[in-house]
């Protein structure tokens, strides 16, 4: 990433969390299509569901506490790595498009956010 593709409220990160915030934006995303997909799939789906919507919400506030540099950052960067490889785990035992795309993104995520813990 440019210095040209950084919006101007996140100028103030390193590199690394800058990726950190753009990879937490895409577990949102993605867990976000995921639950919603797999919760018309029946009652089978719930752990996938539930573990989708951890992520969405814990990345979410993870990417927030990021954009501000909040103290909680690091903590939050641990809850983010185990909330995605929770979540990419089980989608990896189903074999559907979105839950593929699940985990091709959370082990990422996970990565960066783990990067992030000292």
């Amino acid at each position: 990433m440019s210095s040209t593709d950084v919006p101007a409220n996140v100028e103030h990160l390193t590199e690394s969390e800058r990726d950190c915030l753009r990879l937490c934006e895409q577990a949102v995303t993605v867990s976000e299509w995921c639950a919603d997909e797999c919760a018309d799939m029946g009652p089978e789906m719930g752990d996938c569901v539930r573990l989708c919507r951890d992520v969405a919400d814990v990345a979410s506030l993870h990417a927030r506490a990021l954009a501000r540099g909040s103290d909680h950052r690091e903590a939050l960067a641990g809850l983010c790595a185990t909330v995605c490889r929770d979540c990419a785990a089980e989608c990896e035992t189903h074999d559907h498009d979105h839950c593929r795309a699940c985990v091709d993104v959370l082990g990422d995520c996970a990565a960066s956010c783990e990067a992030m813990v000292k």
